[in-house]
């Protein structure tokens, strides 16, 4: 199953990327080994994230995503931290 979500890196910005597992993408960023922007900004930590039921849909959130303000990303990762709970899927 397909996920868009953003990680909060350790030097406080965002990271948005899409992935089909998301436990073993964020193993991968948290060791080094994931996307460029997370190399070297690590640790991360999972802050949002929401389930497609295809990959086009994805990509296409992701896109959207990473086109907002900063504090469009902050305001959407706090409402989605008062609703649910950061447990991963």
């Amino acid at each position: 199953m397909p996920y868009t979500y953003m990680l909060r890196c350790a030097d406080e910005t965002f990271y948005t990327g899409w992935t089909t597992d998301l436990y073993k993408r964020l193993k991968v960023h948290n060791e080094g080994k994931g996307a460029r922007y997370t190399r070297g900004r690590g640790p991360v930590k999972l802050v949002y994230w929401e389930i497609y039921s295809n990959r086009s849909d994805a990509q296409k959130r992701e896109a959207s995503l990473r086109r907002l303000k900063r504090q469009e990303k902050e305001d959407l990762v706090k409402s989605f931290q008062q609703t649910n709970c950061l447990q991963i899927p």
